[in-house]
């Protein structure tokens, strides 16, 4: 149902791509300003998108439909869980183009043109709704990551770069394997109705494993994460902060699109699976990044360790652990991006990201020190953030569905706050043991403005969630009435089947 008159998805599809084309033809300075009007165009889009959007309304909206071949088709819609998923991506998106304005200066309308690529491709994952175009835009999406990291990375960014591409291609040749099996079976490729249609319990358990192999990758889960320290070291800060707050949350994506409704059997059956990797990563990884010397790299364990809280909610089988589960997509999205802002600010300065360099910032650079606070306790989770609303909405599922799960997962906000406070103290307070880092001037008008938007949106979410929430709920509850039959028997069960169950059968008990 499309209630604009016109097709909005497919507007917000081409500003971006044609854009990039122009890129491609104009002069440094010109592409500069060509990116950042395309993406605040975009910006506006979306914005109009979330106003038009019908909370309550049907499940699809915006859909646009046009028979390429065969099974193949132009399909576009959104539900709210997509809706909120384009908003965060057309959101970072300027901020990545403002981001890279002087830190950027060979080749730079190849540049733009790949963030612009990048934006398309991003859209389109959320957008698509046929099986073999949402496979396209997911696998392209690799492309113009791949370029960013290897032209325009650090030292070590061929080595980054080829084992990006090569492990997260990996696990997407068994997903297309997979797809086109059931696309024949199913004898379509429309998701809506793939989302619909009930695979035989056997062949599930293997078509979830072939969509595991691509989705754990691009989340990313223990043990296939070690692309991403790597990736995020070498990569721009720009292209750190669309890796970390988008290109990441694809995989959360992809288990509540695909993995969930589809084979909800199968995702039962392997719900400790999962939920033992989800334990690893979280204990583990944030182990690693308390000794991690390189805040790039700290900060990027501790994304493998906040991804592993989506994975926990999104296979709790209960509301609290979805919705819980999509926030902390959307927090860490905006989180960690800010964080890799926060980083560039610095390594603009003095060239180097080791954290021993530093020390001693609030006093030179106040405003720097206020909004890395922020962003520090938003990615510990402090209440009146965003990264308190879904760390607790996820463990509250966790806990419904397994008090094991919660109890272990705990610890992990308990170690985030020891790695991001000792990171925050060693770099903003102590002695200022380095004359250079001394000497660096507080944030310009350009930083301010790259990150105040991100601060004013991290709080709005931790004060007021609920703006967020609601577009999601309805979608939260179909895919509830879907996966309910199927979900493992969990901890709140098991405790309500043991209670007694009237106040006279408790006196009776007694009584015996």
């Amino acid at each position: 149902m499309n209630s604009l008159g016109f097709p909005i998805l497919s507007l917000m599809l081409a500003v971006p791509f044609v854009a990039g084309l122009a890129c491609l033809f104009s002069s440094a300075n010109g592409a500069r300003w060509i990116a950042l009007l395309a993406t605040f165009a975009n910006l506006a889009l979306g914005i109009f998108l979330w106003d038009a959007y019908q909370i309550g309304g049907p499940q699809w909206q915006f859909v646009e439909r046009a028979e390429i071949f065969g099974p193949f088709a132009w399909a576009l819609g959104i539900d709210g869980i997509a809706l909120m998923l384009i908003l965060l991506s057309v959101f970072l998106m300027p901020v990545c183009i403002a981001a890279s304005w002087t830190a950027i200066d060979r080749r730079v309308p190849e540049y733009m043109a790949s963030f612009l690529l990048m934006e398309t491709l991003m859209v389109g994952v959320f957008v698509a709704q046929d099986l073999y175009l949402f496979y396209l835009f997911f696998e392209a999406g690799l492309i113009p990551m791949y370029l960013i990291i290897g032209i325009w990375g650090g030292a070590n960014r061929i080595y980054a770069s080829y084992k990006f591409f090569l492990y997260t291609l990996l696990g997407s040749v068994l997903m297309l394997i997979a797809m086109l099996w059931m696309v024949n079976v199913a004898g379509t490729a429309d998701i809506p109705t793939l989302m619909a249609y009930d695979f035989p319990p056997d062949a599930q358990t293997w078509l979830f494993l072939a969509f595991f192999a691509s989705f754990a990758v691009k989340m990313p889960m223990w043990p296939v994460h070690t692309w991403l320290p790597d990736a995020h070291v070498q990569a721009p800060t720009a292209g750190s902060v669309i890796l970390a707050g988008v290109l990441l949350k694809m995989g959360g994506y992809g288990f509540i699109r695909f993995s969930l409704p589809m084979f909800p059997e199968a995702s039962a059956q392997l719900f400790w699976l999962v939920m033992g990797l989800s334990l690893v990563a979280i204990v583990y990884t944030s182990l690693v990044a308390l000794v991690q010397q390189d805040m790039k790299k700290l900060i990027a364990y501790s994304s493998v360790a906040h991804m592993a809280f989506v994975t926990i909610g999104l296979f709790a089988f209960n509301r609290q652990g979805l919705e819980g589960a999509l926030i902390v997509m959307l927090s860490h999205g905006l989180v960690s991006g800010a964080l890799f802002l926060c980083v560039g600010v610095i390594y603009d300065r003095l060239h180097t990201r080791e954290i021993d360099r530093y020390g001693g910032l609030a006093t030179n650079m106040p405003g720097y020190a206020i909004l890395f606070m922020l962003f520090t306790m938003a990615s510990v989770g402090l209440p009146g953030t965003s990264g308190f609303v879904g760390e607790f909405l996820s463990l509250v599922g966790a806990y419904e569905a397994n008090s094991f799960v919660a109890a272990i997962a705990t610890t992990g906000i308990i170690l985030g706050a020891a790695y991001m406070l000792y990171l925050y103290w060693r770099v903003v307070y102590g002695v200022q043991r380095n004359a250079d880092a001394a000497a660096m001037p507080d944030l310009n008008r350009r930083e301010m403005a790259i990150l105040a938007p991100i601060a004013a949106v991290v709080l709005w979410m931790g004060v007021y969630p609920e703006s967020f929430l609601a577009p999601m709920s309805n979608d939260v509850g179909l895919l509830l009435a879907r996966i309910e039959r199927a979900a493992p028997s969990s901890d709140s069960q098991l405790a309500r089947t043991a209670a007694p169950a009237t106040p006279a059968d408790a006196e009776h008990g007694s009584a015996h």
